[in-house]
């Protein structure tokens, strides 16, 4: 079986709410995307897939580069999104790990935070590999763990309101999981038959205002959103006025929240020849 309950789980968190990631977190998740593609070696020319394309950021990035854009994303709403924005790119619905794509298919494979999203993150970068070319460049993108302190800020706020993760919700099955850690993400990495993996990390300032890093839980989108809704609005409320008042913190002199946050950046080659198993 290659969808796992996780999985499920996830295309429940984004159905229909591309938009509303869009307006929040999409803002936050633009942030690897210029690294992402200088590491895979995107630019004129090349041939590059970005899984789990969101609405399409990175797509629209490489191809603003002069690249041959192709684009998948296990979500519709996300898919057809993508497809506006990136009218050039070939965008189509895809889930990991089985993409519609043969064998050595694009020079380069970019992933920004797709591996967050896959119940078996192994199996996912395995068909990443297969559908790069041999030589090829393959970049990746996770959040690192532990998370910097403005990505722990709406966590905080649901414990706060002594709501936790409603039990109904998978989460990563312990064995499919990895450090999220330079050395755990290059780890990975080495274990697909990457050449020369390496990982470094990304810190920056997320700016929002309260309510737009509010919008998008209170829309349901990700994970965060299912649980800060688990419970009914009246304990969805709770956790808002606890966020406000842990906001506070983050806050600089106009009220807008400066949010700390780190990712993962991590990159291989396709060995330029394959063993055969």
């Amino acid at each position: 079986m290659s969808q796992t309950p996780f999985d499920a789980s996830e295309r429940l968190a984004w159905a229909g709410r591309g938009e509303a990631y869009a307006a929040g977190f999409g803002r936050l998740c633009a942030h690897p995307v210029p690294a992402l593609l200088v590491a895979a070696g995107v630019g004129a020319g090349v041939r590059v897939l970005d899984a789990g394309t969101g609405t399409g950021v990175a797509a629209a990035a490489a191809a603003a580069c002069g690249a041959r854009v192709s684009a998948v994303d296990a979500e519709p709403d996300m898919v057809r999104l993508a497809a506006g924005a990136v009218p050039a790119a070939d965008v189509r619905i895809g889930v990991l790990p089985h993409l519609p794509y043969p064998d050595g298919e694009f020079d380069a494979v970019v992933g920004n935070f797709v591996l967050n999203h896959v119940g078996r993150p192994r199996r996912a970068l395995a068909e990443l590999c297969r559908v790069t070319r041999p030589g090829g460049w393959i970049a990746l993108a996770v959040w690192a763990s532990p998370a910097a302190a403005g990505q722990a800020l709406l966590g905080r706020a649901v414990r706060a309101a002594g709501v936790s993760r409603p039990g109904w919700l998978p989460a990563l099955a312990p064995d499919e999981d990895f450090p999220r850690t330079e050395d755990g993400l290059t780890g990975l990495l080495g274990a697909a038959g990457l050449v020369a993996p390496g990982c470094r990390t990304l810190s920056w300032n997320h700016r929002a205002t309260p309510d737009e890093w509010w919008r998008g839980p209170a829309a349901g989108v990700a994970t965060i959103g299912r649980t800060v809704n688990s419970r009914g609005p009246v304990v969805a409320d709770r956790i808002r006025r606890r966020f406000e008042l842990l906001a506070a913190e983050f806050a600089d002199a106009s009220g807008v929240l400066v949010l700390p946050h780190r990712a993962l950046l991590a990159s291989g080659r396709v060995p330029a020849r394959r063993h055969s198993p």
